[in-house]
This record gives structure tokens, sequence and C-alpha cells, in this order.
């Protein structure tokens, strides 16, 4: 007996997306300009950043629309994991990014003659971007804990959001002690944000596609709830996976007394068995196996 687990939440998702799209285009336009009239360099790699974000973003959009297809005899469980794909994609992103904002800010340390940045402009523009950054996360933090798609989306814009912080700062000194170098720090500073999220959100995808325990899952203690089942006598062969964040999968062969098939009680028995995973660890899916004692009908790998 299975029990199926609902489809993506893709209505809502996409929305946010593509309301939190709007907010980075225009963010980013305005940010190219600040750079061209300032100078900026750290005004550039946070467009560049927000570029980034924009392209992500689309990916994710796609991903979402994709992923809330139905599931059909080839892919039975559905497209969920067209959102893992969109997040591997942001991952490599960031990574690229982080590489080129650190190679132009260590260019514009050796040579500060060339570092020419109106502070005023630079301030202004990252003011503008750290707001709505801000919107954009409040925006998209609900639906980010139970979707690694908009997670990906959502790491991006606290990227920005710090970004612009740093920017805001570089302006300062930039404006209090007319010391330009500030700008090509706070891009190095940039770059090194980065990489940490990129690697977090890697780690997250390779976990997904490699079909591990979701993080938080113990497997031993499910089979305890299991084995607290009124007419359950053993728990083997278990797997639990995720087909992206916050979809779990989980099977298991379980092991009935005698009195539970000859009574027919086995409808009960799965009732409760799938009723102890959903009410105790969020497992909307789930499959089971009923055998009687002696059944050794058992994984090869087990």
């Amino acid at each position: 007996m299975h029990d199926h687990a609902p489809g993506v939440r893709g209505a809502d998702n996409r929305r946010l997306l593509a309301t939190s799209l709007a907010i980075t285009t225009v963010v980013m336009i305005v940010q190219v300009v600040g750079s061209i009239l300032s100078g900026s360099l750290a005004l550039l790699a946070d467009a560049a950043h927000m570029f980034t974000d924009a392209a992500a973003l689309v990916i994710a959009l796609v991903a979402s629309v994709v992923a809330s297809r139905p599931a059909n005899e080839r892919r039975t469980f559905g497209y969920q994991r067209a959102e893992v794909f969109g997040a591997l994609t942001n991952a490599v992103i960031l990574v690229v990014l982080s590489v080129w904002v650190a190679v132009e800010g260590i260019l514009r340390l050796l040579h500060p003659a060339e570092a020419q940045v109106a502070g005023g402009t630079m301030l202004l523009v990252a003011v503008v971007g750290l707001f709505a950054n801000a919107v954009s996360m409040w925006l998209l933090s609900a639906a980010q804990r139970h979707s690694i798609n908009v997670r990906g989306a959502y790491l991006e814009v606290l990227g920005d959001l710090i970004g612009s912080a740093l920017v805001i700062i570089a302006a300062a000194v930039i404006l209090l002690t007319g010391w330009a170098p500030a700008d090509a720090l706070a891009s190095l500073a940039i770059a090194v944000m980065i990489v940490p999220r990129a690697i977090s959100l890697l780690r997250e995808v390779v976990s997904v596609l490699s079909e591990a325990a979701p993080q938080g899952v113990h497997v031993q203690e499910i089979r305890e709830h299991l084995l607290n089942t009124p007419g359950v006598t053993a728990v083997h062969d278990v797997h639990v996976w995720q087909l992206t964040r916050g979809a779990p999968v989980f099977t298991a062969h379980v092991v009935v007394a005698a009195e539970v098939l000859a009574d027919g009680q086995a409808g009960r028995v799965l009732a409760q068995l799938q009723g102890c995973l959903a009410a105790h660890f969020d497992v909307d899916h789930s499959t089971f196996q009923l055998e009687p004692a002696g059944h050794s009908d058992h994984d090869a790998h087990v």
C-alpha cells in the first residue's frame, strides 16, 4: 500500500520567485548604472552577483514549472528532482562568480592608481540594493524551508544583502577618508562570502542525488517507533531518501504476527504505520511490505 505525497508547492513558489526576479532585475540595472557613474568595482561585483541571481531565479522558475508536472508511467515520482538540478546550477554559478570577483579585486589592489571611485553615488546605489534584497529575503523566507530550489534563490539574495552592506561600508570609508582600495577590499569580501554558501548548497544537492537519508532523520529511531505498533514484531530493509527538500520517501519490510494476517487486520496495521511516519517524522510518501514471521525475502545488500 502506498501513501502518495502531495504535488510540489509550485504555484506559490513560482509567484514568490517571479516577484523576487523582478526586484533583482531592477536593482541589477541600477547597480550597473551606479558602477559606471561611480567607478566602483564593488558595485560592479554586486551587480554581477545580482545578474547571477536573476539567472538563478529564472532557472528556479523553470525548475519549479517542470517539477509541478504530474507523475507518469516513465517518471513515476514525477519531476520533483528538477528542483535539485536547478539548485546544482545555482551552486556552480556561485563558484564561478566568486573566482571572477576575487581576480578583479586583486587586480584593483595591484593597480590602486586606476581606482577612482565616487563614494556618494556608490553609497546611494548600495542603500537601494540593501533595501530591495531585504524585501526579496522576506518574500522567500517561508518557502525556502520546504524547497531546495527556493532555498538556492534565498541564499543568493542573502549574499546580495550582505554584499550591499559591505559596499555601504566601503563607500562610507571612501567618503570619510578618500581611501579608494576600500572598494577592492569589499569586492574580495564578497567573493569570500560567496564560497561557503556555494559549498553548503552543493553538499545538500549531493546528499539528495546520492539518496542519503535527509538531515536529522535517524533510521533507528523510526524503526523503534514502528516496532511499537501492535502486531509488529520486526522491521528490516529500511530505506529513507528524499526526492528534493521537504519530500522524503520511506520503504520498509515489516514482520507481523500470524494473527494479523489471519484475521484480516493488515489494513489497520498499514494505516497505523503510515500514520506514525506522518505524525512523528513528516513522511507522507511511504511503502510497507507486510511479511509473516519466517519470511526470508531480504534485500541482498542488507
